[in-house]
């Protein structure tokens, strides 16, 4: 299939796909001063977004293309084919099916994107309408159902090692949601729910994605093995990272209203944790975060307690211990430029919230 992909056909895979994709410019800023390495990732991504484009748009029915296709359409952060390729460093990036692991990470990615904005009723993804507000509901389930399909259907064609990695993932996935909707047990601690939650619907991927890459390159097991490490931790911390931006960063920061999670009722990290206070400060806050969503004529006065309390540095002190191990676990891999690309979204992730 790669050489029709490269080749074009009717479906978008021989249209030129941009080089400057958030991936690449993000590349740039992780691998200063790697010209070389730099110009590698950016044509690795472009292959990938080809790769991405031309699978997802594969349908008889232009309908069916247009719902699938319509978020890998909008765009994103591509961070996962980036985590890929990263991944594939650490053996020979040029070997066959690199390209299609990417792919499998984006689709699987932007499926769960489907069944999320369904299951929180969100209006918007990446500045257009979700596909849930566009198509309905039915068909957004069902459209992201197809996309996990044919992200199984290219693991399939990688061989079984991606077949386990692909199927154990969205596993994972589905599971997180599943705990999230249930909640915590009657005798489960709420943080602790909460890192089963992240681990299912954001860790899992990351990890996944930085697996299947380095597998697909022939990388040694050991490394592979540390790569996956490092996408567990980094993805808790992304999480929390995540948790922390909705409480301290504007709109313009984020992409999305300042306190949106607390109108929600999402039970982040900072929240778990300033219900959890003894501190006599605290008990405004605890008492408006008691009973589930913040009402919109609190949201402000919320916001001014946040500030006040001790819950976000404890989130940031939790996020900064995930992100410590996240750069252990690449004390054995070699001093490739990935490696220090890998390192240095760990002080990114970080930065993001100061």
């Amino acid at each position: 299939m790669e050489a029709a992909v490269g080749a074009g056909s009717n479906n978008g895979a021989g249209t030129s796909v941009s080089t400057d994709l958030p991936a690449a410019r993000l590349i740039a800023r992780l691998a200063p001063g790697e010209p070389e390495f730099e110009s590698r990732m950016r044509e690795s991504l472009a292959r990938a977004e080809k790769w991405l484009q031309a699978t997802a748009q594969e349908a008889l029915d232009p309908r069916v293309a247009a719902l699938i296709g319509h978020l890998a359409d909008a765009g994103g952060k591509r961070l996962r084919p980036l985590l890929v390729l990263l991944g594939a460093e650490f053996g020979d990036p040029w070997a066959d099916g690199v390209t299609q692991a990417a792919t499998i990470a984006e689709l699987v990615h932007i499926a769960s994107l489907y069944h999320d904005d369904v299951m929180d009723g969100a209006a918007t993804r990446h500045g257009v309408p979700s596909v849930h507000a566009r198509f309905g509901e039915r068909a957004a389930v069902l459209g992201g159902d197809l996309l996990l399909a044919r992200a199984a259907q290219l693991a399939a064609d990688l061989g079984p090692a991606a077949v386990h990695l692909n199927a154990r993932t969205a596993g994972r996935l589905v599971a997180g949601q599943l705990r999230e909707l249930a909640g915590p047990g009657p005798d489960e601690d709420p943080v602790t729910h909460y890192f089963h939650v992240a681990a299912g619907k954001t860790a899992a991927l990351l990890a996944m994605s930085l697996g299947i890459g380095a597998v697909q390159a022939g990388a040694p097991a050991p490394a592979a093995a540390a790569l996956t490490e490092y996408g567990e931790q980094l993805g808790i911390a992304f999480q929390i990272a995540d948790d922390l931006l909705d409480l301290k960063s504007p709109a313009g920061v984020t992409g999305k209203e300042r306190g949106k999670d607390l109108l929600a009722g999402v039970a982040s990290l900072p929240v778990l944790l300033a219900r959890e206070s003894t501190d006599p400060d605290d008990a405004e806050l605890c008492a408006l975060l008691a009973a589930g969503p913040v009402p919109p004529a609190a949201l402000p006065r919320a916001l001014e307690l946040f500030e006040r309390s001790a819950a976000l540095a404890e989130a940031e002190a939790v996020m900064q211990r995930r992100l410590e191990r996240a750069r252990t676990a690449l004390g054995a891999l070699p001093a490739l430029p990935a490696r220090r690309a890998l390192l240095a979204l760990c002080d990114y992730v970080a930065l993001r919230t100061s």
